[in-house]
């Protein structure tokens, strides 16, 4: 059976993909520029810019009706999805904070693994010959770089788990990336104005008395945390599923390289087995994903989904 050609890829929409991913794999580059800030000071205002960011923008474009009228069933999904992903950002920030990102890139280099593991245990979806491999791989490469290095990579672990239940638990909110997120960040910021207030008034914040630099920096937490998401939902909207996905894996090698070059990071010969192993099993899973993907109206219905 031939398949029709497929059309030439959006280039713009191309560009806006690689321009997310290298935001999120440059992140690990921008959180250490908020020292003297703790790990959970710096959670707090991440999280405390991005409601205010983001309650600016749907004011700007008379979106929040898109809030308005939702069951509260989706408001609890919605809540349960906000301290998911707080888990994942606090983990992140001090997963950099001691120099662990090669820790972090492991993790993000697993998350889709694990999505679907998710799916094959929450959602009873049937893997494919190709996705068994895949995750047998996968782990077999934490074994290795668990027994090489004497400790399991809690960090990546537990950031891969959080991220993969945050797109399950997304798969049953009705809302688009920038409405879900003014949502999430409405229901953890006023904690997270709490946290802040508690940390000057305790006399352990920094966001005043270290200059003028350091408070625009920790604004800035918020427009940093909302670009990468808003270009790639507009990637999303213009180029393929499969061009989205593969794309998604410059974000780790980022990271990666990051932690290897710039923090100098040890990777003794079992974590390159380790790294070595994962990457074999994100090629056999970047393939059977553009073979299942040659299916138009199974490409179709995962596109709706995502």
């Amino acid at each position: 059976m031939t398949h029709p050609p497929s059309p030439p890829l959006d280039r713009r929409g191309v560009a806006l993909g690689v321009s997310a991913n290298a935001v999120w794999g440059l992140f690990p580059a921008f959180w250490p520029l908020l020292d003297p800030a703790s790990p959970l000071e710096v959670l707090a205002h991440r999280i405390l810019w991005t409601m205010v960011l983001m309650a600016g923008v749907l004011t700007a474009l008379r979106r929040w009706s898109d809030l308005r009228g939702l069951s509260w069933r989706v408001w609890a999904a919605v809540a349960v999805a906000a301290v998911v992903i707080t888990a994942n950002w606090g983990v992140f920030i001090y997963g950099v904070s001691v120099d662990h990102v090669v820790d972090i890139s492991l993790g993000y280099y697993v998350s889709p693994l694990i999505s679907v593991l998710l799916a094959v245990l929450v959602l009873r979806e049937r893997p494919t010959p190709a996705q068994v491999a895949a995750l047998t791989i996968a782990t077999a490469a934490v074994v290795v770089i668990s027994v090489g290095s004497g400790t399991v990579p809690w960090l990546g672990l537990i950031l891969a788990v959080s991220f993969g239940l945050y797109g399950l638990i997304k798969k049953t909110v009705p809302l688009g990336s920038m409405t879900s997120l003014t949502a999430e960040s409405l229901l953890v910021g006023p904690l997270a104005l709490a946290a802040a207030v508690v940390f000057e008034v305790a006399g352990h914040g920094t966001f005043t008395g270290h200059g003028a630099v350091h408070p625009l920096l920790m604004v800035l937490a918020g427009p940093i945390t909302a670009l990468p998401l808003l270009l790639y939902g507009a990637a999303a909207r213009r180029i393929p599923l499969t061009t989205v996905g593969t794309l998604m894996y410059l974000t780790p090698t980022l990271q990666f390289l990051w932690g290897v070059l710039a923090n100098g990071e040890a990777m003794p010969p079992s974590r390159w087995i380790g790294f070595g192993l994962v990457w074999v099993a994100l090629v056999i899973f970047t393939v059977d994903l553009f073979r299942s993907t040659r299916n138009r109206p199974a490409a179709q219905a995962i596109r709706s989904t995502v």
